[in-house]
Order: structure tokens, then sequence, then C-alpha cells
């Protein structure tokens, strides 16, 4: 009997091992219309256990535990499909297109997936399917959702903002690109469309507007934006881009049409699903929009206004975009010296030039990039991944920065499970010969002639135009005859553009460091370790927590910190976070609690926490409301700033700009006003900014086909970041600091958007918004560019034809005017309105797209910032395979 038993024993065990052995499912997933091939779908177990991706061709195979199992396949533009497998064999999935208002699946709100839907929080996501068919850059498809402003310093230097404070550096935004923080760590602006994924890699966009720092750290006090990129494990094979195009169609500062070349290209492979790698690059190559306003400007950068006259009537004319006139300078002394009997006080400036005899309107970027992706398990993956790129553009900030042969990189290694994750990045900062417009052409014209030299004053440019005006005012010119005269005079031997002389001395002095000349020795770095756990397995609620250090390293050898060439500036940074969310009553409700504790060294600690809460009203429709807090540390900028830029210094907010002004010897004053300025109060403790916000909003599907999203908010700044304008008497220097605004400033505002997914393939857009800021200090500078109201609409049509061959997008953005707050000039930025537009042709059989638009395709030149250029029409044909 027991010999009986034991043979029982052993065969069941022997079963039960057998059958606990992990099983293969191997098959194919098609189009059930048209039979095609479904590649790159996303293969799942309901348990989350097991997930992979199929491949060009549509066949996949997944490795689960045990059978039977519940499959779910899932894929852009179709239905999802839940399958069960109950025995091993090769199966094929036909799945059902898409014919319904897409819901996606999004992770930004709660640093977890959940359904658009069901956020409770504003988001605005853009999926691939919108990606492959942009009319222009990704980054202008962010421009079309509500809450969202563009800045266009240039054509590949673009800058995306939420909730009014527009700009084009934008650090109260966080940006991360595959989860890499896309701030230069030195130079403070977004890196992501000079440096980062090419339109043939990204996957999708998420944008929050509103405070996020709860979950995202210093920097996102008023929205996060989050760009993914394409794994090369579920998108395979070869993809290319040409695009061909011209530009500057009428343009008068330009004369003619200029070509517009833009290649990309991106090759992923896998192999057995265990190793994957993908690379991409991408050559753009154009004439730039150069600015071109000549607006004389009265006063200097924030602290000034646009006013009357020109070159000829204004002999302290100071144009916008004109560089080299910010030397200004009293000629009282110097007819005082020459006898003249009745002397006057006039300021005169030197003789400027344009932008485009100082920047090169040739703008070429190269971007290249690639990841090598392992599976340890059919859950964990490891990669290594890169971005570099090179190139030359144009920043607009405190000055117009051209970045010539600027060179940048981010490097990352991750491991990644469903549940968590933990990777460590850096992000490699190198100028290259960028220079400063302003900088650079006042020392120019020293070089060629000085202002004033002691040792030989009849060979100095002041000097000659004094005695030449006093010479024809004393043989009865008028007033307005001897300063042309006299100007015309001293500007003897000015070398003119483009002549050997002008480019000797030109190239001499942006290859010179500030401040002997205009160039930036810029080499900073940011280095970033993180991880987060998600505790999704408990029953009781859903935890999430996770942590950073963080490390800057700022090296400009003085051009623009005040750092040392043997002392770079080093701060570190540590930060943690932790979230738990329930669901009660059945899920009608949903609470979300979260907080975050951050120390940067040079401030004491911050603590942020979060409380949301979502109610679902009915199926697909739901409300949500928020109560938010986000800071932000000042910038590196912020902090460390010493540059002058020739009419003033621009400095950071420490408390070493004190002694570096020497305030205790001579007395600051409030420009503004004359007033005392209260120094030993104002730096005496430099603090972080704070903002408290709350939010309610409506989120909606309607019929499975309309989106309606809606949300109104309120919010106060504490600490608000800004600056001051001081002047010093004793040494007639101008100052401009950081500093924290007295009062607490509130700003409120609204959205409202629709969605629509008509028949036949068409779909409809529409939205608006509103931002408003208040309560801000007389004198303080805010920064906040926003117009009144923002409107976006569009439609488009994915496949119309026999075939369903033929598509097409239209899109139309208009904007308010509103008075521009700004670093390089203040001034008015005048409404407008673009529309953009595309047709298409797909030839199915061979993966291939043709397609032929414009973006501006009326060529209404407009600005959306004071100082940058006015943007035209670029009009384009392309060829696209296997997008």
């Amino acid at each position: 009997m027991k010999k009986y038993l034991s043979q029982i024993v052993i065969t069941l065990l022997m079963h039960s091992l057998l059958f606990a052995q992990k099983q293969v499912i191997n098959g194919k997933i098609v189009n059930i219309e048209t039979r095609e091939a479904v590649p790159s779908a996303t293969i799942s177990s309901r348990d989350g256990k097991s997930i992979v991706n199929a491949d060009e061709k549509g066949s996949f195979s997944i490795t689960v535990p045990s059978l039977p199992v519940v499959l779910i396949f899932s894929s852009a533009g179709m239905q999802t499909k839940e399958v069960s497998i109950f025995v091993n064999q090769s199966v094929t999935v036909e799945l059902l297109p898409h014919i319904k208002m897409e819901d996606p699946v999004v992770v930004g709100a709660d640093r977890k997936p959940v359904r658009l839907l069901q956020t409770a929080t504003s988001l605005e996501a853009v999926t691939l399917a919108n990606i492959n068919v942009a009319p222009g850059s990704y980054y202008d498809l962010l421009a079309r959702k509500k809450g969202v402003d563009e800045t266009t310093s240039s054509m590949t230097f673009k800058t995306i903002s939420t909730r009014g404070f527009n700009g084009s550096g934008s650090t109260r935004v966080n940006q991360l690109v595959d989860g890499m923080d896309n701030q230069a760590p030195g130079l403070n602006f977004f890196l992501g469309h000079f440096l980062g994924l090419t339109e043939l890699d990204v996957e999708s966009m998420e944008i929050l507007p509103g405070a996020s720092s709860a979950l995202y750290g210093p920097g996102g006090i008023n929205g996060t934006i989050l760009i993914n990129s394409k794994n090369p494990f579920k998108h395979q094979g070869l993809s290319i881009l040409f695009k061909e195009g011209i530009n500057h169609l009428g343009a008068s500062n330009r004369g003619k049409s200029e070509p517009y070349h833009d290649f990309s290209l991106r090759y992923a492979k896998a192999f057995n699903n265990k190793f994957a790698f993908k690379i991409g690059a991408q050559y753009l190559s154009a004439t730039d929009w150069l600015a071109s306003d000549t607006s004389n400007y009265i006063g200097a950068g924030p602290f000034g206004k646009v006013g009357p006259g020109t070159r000829q009537s204004d002999p302290n004319y100071n144009g916008v975009n004109v560089y080299g006139d910010e030397t200004s300078v009293d000629i009282y002394p110097f007819l005082l010296a020459m006898g003249d009997p009745n002397p006057e006080h006039m300021f005169v400036s030197r003789t400027g030039y344009h932008e485009k005899d100082v920047i090169d309107p040739e703008t070429k970027n190269i971007k290249l990039s690639g990841s090598l992706n392992y599976k340890l398990t059919s859950n964990i993956e490891t990669l290594l991944m890169g971005y570099w790129a090179t190139g030359n553009s144009v920043y607009t900030g405190n000055n117009r920065y051209a970045l010539k042969d600027v060179k940048l990189g981010q490097y990352k290694f991750e491991i990644k499970h469903p549940d968590w994750f933990i990777r460590s990045y850096t992000t490699q900062e190198d100028a290259g010969e960028a220079f400063t417009a302003t900088g650079a052409m006042q020392v120019f014209n020293e070089v060629w002639k000085p202002s004033y030299n002691s040792a030989n004053p009849a060979a100095s440019w002041y000097p000659q135009f004094s005695g030449a005006y006093l010479q024809a005012r004393m043989l009865g010119a008028d007033k307005a005859t001897a300063l042309n005269i006299a100007r015309g005079y001293a500007d003897q031997g000015r070398p003119e553009p483009g002549s050997d002389q002008y480019n000797q001395i030109f190239n001499q002095v942006r290859k010179t460091p500030i401040p002997s000349g205009g160039l930036f020795r810029e080499k900073s770095q940011l280095w970033m370790t993180e991880g987060q756990y998600n505790f999704k397995q408990l029953k009781f609620a859903d935890i999430i927590v996770g942590g950073n250090y963080k490390k800057y390293i700022l090296d400009s050898d003085g051009t623009l910190f005040i750092d040392t060439p043997e002392e770079p500036i080093k701060i570190n940074e540590l930060g943690a976070y932790a979230q738990i969310s329930k669901r009660l009553f059945s899920e009608m409700l949903t609470l979300s609690v979260s907080g975050r504790l951050d120390k940067n060294e040079d401030f004491k600690e911050q603590f942020t926490p979060r409380v949301t809460t979502l109610f679902k009203v009915a199926k697909d429709n739901f409300i949500r409301a928020s109560y938010q807090t986000a800071y932000r540390f000042p910038s590196t900028q912020q902090k460390y700033i010493r540059l002058n830029v020739g009419s003033y210094e621009i400095l950071g907010g420490l408390p070493w700009v004190m002694d570096y002004m020497e305030a205790d010897k001579n007395q600051v004053v409030e420009f503004i006003n004359g007033a005392p300025a209260s120094i030993p109060y104002e730096y005496k403790e430099f603090k972080p900014e704070n903002m408290t916000s709350y939010e309610v909003g409506y989120r909606g599907l309607i019929a499975e086909k309309l989106l309606i999203d809606a949300y109104g908010y309120w919010g106060q700044y504490e600490n608000f970041l800004g600056r001051n304008i001081l002047f010093q008497p004793a040494t007639g220097k101008v100052f401009s600091t950081v500093v924290n605004s007295p009062t607490k400033v509130k700003t409120y505002g609204f959205g409202i958007g629709a969605d629509y997914k008509l028949g036949n393939n068409f779909s409809a857009f529409i939205n608006g918004f509103s931002d408003k800021l208040t309560d801000v200090p007389t004198g303080f500078q805010a920064f906040f560019n926003a117009p009144e109201y923002r409107f976006n609409a569009g439609i488009a049509n994915s496949g119309f034809g026999k075939n369903k061959e033929f598509g097409f997008n239209v899109n139309f953005r208009w904007q308010d005017d509103f008075m521009w707050d700004g670093e390089l000039a203040n001034g008015p930025v005048k409404s407008f309105s673009t529309i953009d537009a595309q047709v298409s042709y797909n030839i199915k059989n061979v993966k291939s797209t043709f397609r032929l638009g414009g973006t501006n395709i009326f060529n209404k030149y407009y600005k959306n910032a004071y100082g940058n250029p006015e943007i035209g029409g670029l009009y384009y044909i392309a060829y696209a395979f296997n997008l």
C-alpha cells in the first residue's frame, strides 16, 4: 500500500511540476477588416506579470507562468481585446479599428498608468497618431493644447510654457525626456527642441499645466512636460523622413526665399524578445528668422520701454535689435573741456549694428541618439541611452545669444519594472563659440575706435563726436543737423558689415571671453540618480514612494557665474516623495494624498503636499478637484549669475551680491523711484518660491465620441521670485538683482476644450483658455507674459478616398495682444492668428506617405515675444517611410 501511495504522490508531483512549468504562447495579430498585420501591439497578461510587444509583422511570443491565462492585446488606433488561452498553441488575434474617441493611458498625473479620463488633475496628452501627422515640429503640437504657450526665439529654439509664464527659459516648468531633466544646468533653458528626440522617435507627450512639484520636484511650480520615446522592442524597423521646404517668402529683411532641409532616420531591432537596440539621427539646415525690430528703446533691458525717435532724430538712439548702441555717455564734460560757452547735458550712444550683421542666419542642427535594451526577465528591462546634438541656434534671454557650435549631451542608465525603476543620468553642456550679441558688439566698437582713450583723446569716438558737434553749431547748423554731422565724423573708418576689416574684428571679439569680448565659456554638468517603487500589490491602497539625488557643477570660467577656472560651483540636492491612493464606494470616488520633501544646500528644506479627488458622476464622466502646493528653488542663474550686458549688470540673489556691489560703502537706491534700497533686508535670506493652488475640473466622454474637458484654478505665490533694478549714484552702476516679492502674488484662470470623433475618419477639436496675475508690487518684474485669451481649433481626416489613402489636417491658432515683460526688452506683442495645414497620400503596400503642407500658410508675419524675430510661413513637401 505504501508503495502505491508513493507512486501516486510522485505521479501527482511530477504532474504538478510539469503543469507549473512556464508556457510559451506564439501568435500573430491582424486587422480584422484589412487582414493586414498589426505591428508593435502590446500583449500583456491580465495580472500584469508578463508583457511583450509584437514585431513589425504582428508576430509575438509571450511566456506565462501557467495555463489557462487571459491575455490583453492593445495597439494605437485599434480596440483593446482580451483573449483567454487554455492550451499551448499558436493563435491568431483579430483586432477591430478604433472608431471611438481615444482614451489613452497616461502616467504623468500620478506617476503610474491611468486612463486619461480618470486623471485627477489637468493633463493634456499627445499620442503617436497625432505626432505622425504633425504639420511642423512635434513641439508645435503642444502649443495647440489649452493652458500652453510657445515662445519662438528661432527656428530650432522653441520653449513651451504653462499657466501664463511664457518665456524663452521657462524655469517654472519641468521638462522630462525619457525621465531626464531636459533643462540645461548652466544656461537654464530647455534642450528638447535642439537636443533630444527626433520626430520619428517620439511616442507620446503629456503636459501637466499647474503645480506639480509634489511628484516631480523643483521647477514644476507651473507645470511639467513629459516626452517619451519609442521602445525598440515595440517599434522596430527602419523609418525615414525627408522634408524639403522654403521660407522667407516676402520677407523684407531677407529679400528672397530660402531653402529648408530636414532629414531624419530611425532604426530599431529586437532579438528573441531579450535584446533590442535603436539608433536615430536628424540633420536640419535652414536660414533662420532673425529679429529686426529697430524701435527706439528708452532705458535698458527689463527697466526700459519703447519710445519715439530714430538714429537720425535721437542722439541716444538704442534699437531693440540693434547691438553696440547700448554704450551711452553724457558728452557734457567733453563740450565743457572744449570751451563750449553753453554746454548741455546730452547722452549720446555709439552707432550699432543690426542683428543680420551680427548673427549668422544659417541654422544647423545635428542630433544623434540611441539605446541598448536588455530584458533580464519578461518584466525587468535594463537600458543604456544617449542623446547628443550640435549646431547653431539663437536664444533670447537678457540678450540675443548666438549659440554657435554648441554641443549638448544626455546619457542614462536605467533598470525598470512595471512596479519600480532606478535610473542615473547626466547632462553635459558645452557652449562652444556661443556669444552675446550686445556684449560682442559693444567691444567691437571699442576695438575699431575706443569711446575714450585718455592717452589719445583725438583718436577717440566721443571727443571726435563732441568736437564736430561743437564746430557745426558754431558754424550755424541747427542741433539736429549738427548731431548728424558729428556722428558722421566720429564714424569715419567704421567697418562695413561683410568687409575684411569687419570680419577680422568681429571674429576676434566673438571668440574673446566675457567681459573682454562676447564669448561664453560654459561647460556645466548635471548628475542625477532617482528611483521609485509602486506597492500596487497592497490591498488597502496604492502606495508610491521615490527619491532622488541631484548634483550641479557650474563651470563658466567666470564668464557667466561667480565661479573661477580653478573652482567651479557645486550644488547638491536631495528629494523624496510618497503618494497613497484609495478607491472608495465601488470606485465612484478616488482619493490621493502625496507629499515631497527636498533639500538644496543653498536653502532650507521644502515640503509640498498635494490632495486630489476624482468623483465618477456617470460612466466615463468625472469631476476632479485638487489642492496642490508647489515650489521652486531659484535657478542656477538666479543664484550665481554675474553678467555685464553693457548698460547694466545682471546679478543673482544670494548674499554674495551685497559684497559685490559694495553696498556697505556706496549707497544703492531703487532705480524706479530713487528711494534707498533695503539691501540688508532683501538679501538677508533669499528664499525659494512657494505656490498654493486650488483647481476644479470636469472631463467626460459623451456617446464615446465627444470628449469635453474644462478647468478653473486659483493660486497664490509666496516669496515670488522676480527682478529688481538698483542704481548706485556714486559709481553710476546699474544692477538687476533677483529678489523675493515682499507681498503675496495671486493668479487665476480657466480653460475649456472639446475633441470630437466624427464619422468617416473625421475628427475636430476646439479649445480656449485664459491666465491672470495680480498683486505684483510696483517696480517688481514678474515676467508674467500671457495674452488675456488664447484660442485653438482644428479639423482632420485620417483616411478618405477609395482605399482611404488620403488624409489632411488644418489647425487654427489665435491669441490676444498684450504687453511683454522681458529681460531683453519690454514692449507690445500684437494679436495674431495662424493656420497650419497639410494633405497626405499614403501608399500602404510600401509603407510610404507623401505630404504637402505648411505652417502659417497665409504668411502673416508675427512674433510671440518682444525682441524675438517675426515668423513667416514655412512650406514643405515630405516623404515618410514606415511611420
